[in-house]
């Protein structure tokens, strides 16, 4: 029984996207591992900007700075 978690700062992933996610995941593993996509979960989870740091500082406060993780 796969088990996927999916973790991205809370920044407005819409419901499409999610099951973009879930779905591409889930046909991942099964083409890749020959699994069941019915006994295949997938778990996303959102995390506040305060909750997440990268390089010493809380992705809030990049984000301030403007940094992002959007492709140029």
């Amino acid at each position: 029984m796969p088990y996927v978690k999916i973790e991205v700062t809370r920044e407005g992933v819409t419901r499409e996207q999610k099951q973009a996610l879930i779905k591409g995941v889930t046909d991942l593993i099964t083409g890749t591992l020959n699994k069941d996509p019915h006994l295949t979960h997938v778990v996303i989870q959102e995390i506040e900007l305060d909750d997440w740091g990268y390089a010493g500082e809380q992705v809030s406060v990049l984000r301030e700075k403007g940094i992002t993780a959007d492709k140029k």
